[in-house]
């Protein structure tokens, strides 16, 4: 039975499988439920911040968003908890391949949808819920797929070259974008740009990961060090943006999805990992994949806290030191 839907050469390259590629998946599934609790405290403070600021961080943090936050314990906590959340991220990607471990942190927008939903008294309604339900089992189907047709590749230098032309040209149209319609308060833009950098955040750590396995460190290994770095923090901007005018499962949501596409992307074209997958597995990977983003598009387009800011709430909500309708949370943490 089971011939008759998979080709020889899938069954094959199936059985040829490193099973110490399969224990990456629980660290990934811990790195996403971090992500999902790191979300809503960070999504929570920055709220808080604006208010007491009485200025809106949707075009842009401030001096004083930047000293608010590092006094909040919410934004600190979620932090600290994002910071575990990327160590077993790191942990997976040095066990698994990337089109395998990436794409399970979707798991954190199912987290975030439910704490956010409960924390802020906003009801989702039933377009929401099936937008999130597509994200979800779009990038569960493309994970599914990918365990078993995805292999790990040498990371050679011509490989790393490409990565890194490919993040300069991203780095620089990130920047204009940011620039030219960071006053327009949408949040799609920042969580696109947000999973896009981060998808290459991802990617630079494999490739160092990579490095240091087949030990090699050398000047393009730190390159890619530094554009980590550099794509982490800018990545970082577009996410406290997206927090302002955006709910934190949506922002989550960009990030779970957009995020392991971009990752994947690379992983497939670039590293080659799925170099030996049959012909059906790239067609699935396609249609899960677009599976996923229509979700994201719709939870954008249907979710009731999009395009709100945390100065929207009534001052006597606020005054009250009661939860405003709409928050990512409690007016007094």
């Amino acid at each position: 039975m089971l011939a008759s839907v998979l080709p020889m050469e899938g069954l094959g390259e199936v059985a040829s499988l490193d099973p110490r590629q399969f224990l990456g998946i629980p660290l990934a599934l811990l790195g996403a439920a971090l992500l999902a609790f790191g979300a809503q405290y960070q999504s929570r403070g920055l709220n808080k911040v604006e208010r007491i600021v009485g200025a809106s961080a949707g075009s842009g943090l401030s001096l004083r968003h930047v000293l608010g936050l590092l006094r909040r314990p919410s934004w600190v906590s979620g932090t600290l908890l994002l910071g575990l959340a990327v160590t077993f991220q790191i942990g997976s990607l040095a066990l698994s391949p990337i089109i395998i471990v990436q794409p399970i942190g979707v798991v954190g927008l199912v987290i975030t949808s439910i704490l956010n939903s409960r924390l802020s008294g906003v009801r989702l309604d039933t377009r929401v819920r099936i937008s999130i339900g597509l994200a979800v089992l779009g990038i569960v189907a493309f994970v599914s797929i990918a365990a078993f047709t995805a292999t790990d590749r040498p990371v050679t230098d011509a490989k790393l070259t490409t990565i890194l032309i490919t993040f300069a040209v991203v780095l620089v149209l990130a920047l204009i974008a940011f620039v030219l319609l960071r006053h327009h308060r949408v949040a799609l833009l920042y969580i696109v740009g947000a999973g896009v950098l981060y998808g290459f955040v991802a990617t630079f750590a494999k490739a160092v990961i990579g490095r240091l396995q087949q030990g090699e460190f050398e000047t393009l290994t730190w390159l890619c060090v530094a554009a980590l770095v550099v794509g982490a923090l800018l990545g970082m901007v577009f996410v406290q943006n997206a927090y302002s005018s955006g709910p934190p499962d949506l922002v989550v949501a960009g990030l779970t999805v957009i995020d392991p596409i971009v990752a994947v992307l690379i992983g497939i074209i670039v590293l080659n990992e799925a170099a030996n997958a049959p012909g059906w597995a790239v067609f699935a990977f396609i249609a899960s994949g677009a599976l996923a983003v229509v979700g994201v598009i719709g939870l954008a387009k249907f979710h009731p806290q999009t395009g709100a800011s945390a100065l929207d709430a009534p001052a006597e909500a606020v005054g009250s030191g009661g939860q405003q309708p709409g928050s990512a949370g409690p007016a007094t943490d």
